[in-house]
């Protein structure tokens, strides 16, 4: 195997990972926009990092980071809706990012890696950041498991039983603008929500608990990266999107399967 491809598999497969149980959150709690927003905000991550000419993949982690604590302070008045609130942060970042790469005179940029990916462009410098975020991650998630769950299921009885409730939701969006930052460079700003949603939303089909529903979307997240990586090498095509879609693929074929088993 060429170590471009071991890479790219690493990297995919540790996102994955990780995406499974966030997606799972994300699905129950309808965050779907809330991830779209912090991807957006990762393009200004971007461009404030080229501008400051500080490492890319930190300045995406501090943008995104920001922003979640922006939106739990904002949501906390409780003036607007949160899906008013997240439309507005989403187009707002994301225009901000594509004027100050635009202002950039003399710098080129290569807008559609940072918009799709390049994950067969992954560095072992790339992958020590994704691996650290993503060990990261599963250890606030082991953490926040139980509240979540809780809040989940419950918001008011949770915050009733002593959970601290926005303590946890704070935390959960850091760990989800965390992956969004370091997961850029794998699938992209706008297929990155993709990778977290789809893979869940089939593990729905075919889950009983929570702790399956988690399993199983990692599992077929992991999936979704081999495929699209062999279909990306087989057929020429691009990574990142060819991973969206196969995971897309598995998604519209898990309820056919569900259905031919039931008939039997």
């Amino acid at each position: 195997m060429d170590e471009f491809m071991l890479r790219a598999l690493l990297a995919g497969g540790a996102i994955a990972l990780v995406s499974g149980p966030l997606g799972a959150f994300i699905v129950w709690r309808r965050m779907a926009y809330f991830g779209d927003t912090l991807a957006h905000a990762a393009l200004l991550g971007v461009a404030l990092g080229l501008l400051l000419q500080v490492n890319l993949t930190l300045a995406i982690v501090v943008v995104c980071l920001l922003l979640a604590v922006v939106l739990v302070l904002l949501q906390q008045q409780h003036r607007l809706a949160s899906d008013t609130l997240l439309g507005i942060l989403s187009h707002t970042t994301l225009s901000l990012g594509l004027l100050s790469l635009a202002w950039m005179d003399g710098l080129r940029v290569d807008l559609l890696g940072y918009l799709f990916g390049d994950i067969l462009a992954v560095s072992w410098g790339d992958l020590y950041w994704i691996a650290g975020a993503v060990v990261a991650s599963l250890v606030a998630l082991g953490f926040m498991w139980q509240p979540l769950l809780r809040i989940t299921v419950h918001e008011e009885m949770a915050r009733v039983e002593g959970v601290p409730v926005v303590a946890v939701r704070l935390a959960f969006m850091l760990v989800i603008a965390l992956l969004i930052a370091v997961a850029m460079k794998v699938v992209g700003v706008l297929l990155i929500t993709s990778l977290l949603i789809i893979p869940a939303a089939t593990a729905s089909h075919f889950a009983r608990t929570p702790e399956q529903m988690a399993l199983l979307a990692s599992l077929f997240g992991v999936l979704a990266v081999g495929g699209g990586l062999f279909g990306s090498l087989q057929w020429d095509l691009p990574a990142g999107p060819a991973v969206v879609f196969c995971a897309a693929l598995v998604f519209f074929a898990g309820p056919y399967w569900m259905g031919s088993r039931s008939s039997r």
